[in-house]
């Protein structure tokens, strides 16, 4: 599992001018099963996404589609880890 955090590099204006598409990118990714959560950091300086991507090489290509990172917005920090415990409905991410 892997937490992807977006910190925005350009006025909000110019992130916000790519938003539609950036949600466009998370929906996808949420039917295919890579994302597990996101949204708005507080204040608004950038995001976070919870993924469950294969591999960090997959998710790196995966991040490569975001529309953000294309038009050079947001820059990103990813940090893998290995959930050892987590709520019933989160089960199925756990290291056994």
């Amino acid at each position: 599992m892997y937490i992807v955090s977006l910190t925005y590099t350009a006025p909000l204006e110019t992130v916000d001018s790519h938003l539609d598409a950036h949600v466009a990118f998370l929906k996808k990714h949420y039917s295919l099963g890579n994302f597990l959560a996101s949204g708005r950091k507080v204040p608004r300086t950038g995001g976070v996404i919870l993924a469950n991507a294969a591999s960090r090489t997959q998710l790196d290509d995966i991040v490569k589609e975001d529309p953000f990172y294309i038009h050079g917005v947001a820059s990103y920090e990813i940090t893998e880890f290995v959930a050892s415990m987590t709520c019933q409905e989160m089960s199925f991410v756990q290291n056994k």
